[in-house]
């Protein structure tokens, strides 16, 4: 049996956000918290850990925007907000604060389901994008070192490229480490001999 999706919805206007439940309503079955004050967002969105935030702002300016997606973990869950109006700038701004949906021209009852939608699979496209990228820069880091290691044994062995992995992996079996660590040791070693 799948938990209810838990999504906590920021309006400052009780009769908007009461047609924004109740369109949440039509269109699922929903853990539907309300914040009517977005004072000390951080701290109440980290006590109630939503799947998904909705901010209802009739007017948000740059800075604003930017606390509200800070303030409501844009990085650890998805967060869909909706304007009134809005300009190219305040949309690039919007983009660049992690917002997973920004929807102008408010929130209507039948738009909520699909935006819903997209901003979760959004928030998972980019998530797993950052994922990867930080896969690639460990293992991109984890080869340097790698690299740097090798050069070490060369120069200090006079040995072969492959003879100084094949050192280095021997070493690392022995020991029961992985061969990065193994190189992490040997390169910190070799910079307190400088």
């Amino acid at each position: 049996m799948s938990r209810k999706l838990s999504i906590t919805l920021v309006d400052a206007d009780p009769n908007r956000a009461r047609m924004i439940v109740d369109g949440l309503c039509e269109t699922g079955d929903y853990d539907i918290t309300v914040l009517g004050d977005d004072t000390g967002l951080a701290r109440k969105l980290a006590a109630q850990m939503p799947d998904l935030v909705l901010i209802d702002i009739a007017n948000p300016s740059r800075d604003r925007l930017e606390q509200l997606s800070l303030a409501s973990g844009a990085t650890a869950r998805p967060v869909a907000m909706f304007v009134d109006r809005s300009d190219p700038e305040m949309t690039k701004a919007a983009i660049e604060a992690g917002l997973s949906a920004y929807v102008v021209d408010g929130l209507k009852k039948e738009r909520i389901k699909p935006v819903i939608d997209a901003a979760i699979t959004r928030f998972n496209v980019l998530s797993q994008m950052r994922s990867e990228l930080e896969a690639a820069k460990a293992a991109l880091a984890e080869r340097k070192t790698i690299d740097r290691a090798k050069g070490l044994l060369i120069e200090a062995r006079g040995i072969s490229e492959d003879d100084a992995y094949a050192l280095l992996r021997k070493t690392a079996m022995d020991q029961g480490k992985r061969i990065v660590d193994v190189a992490q040791a040997l390169v910190t070693a070799a910079e307190l001999l400088k």
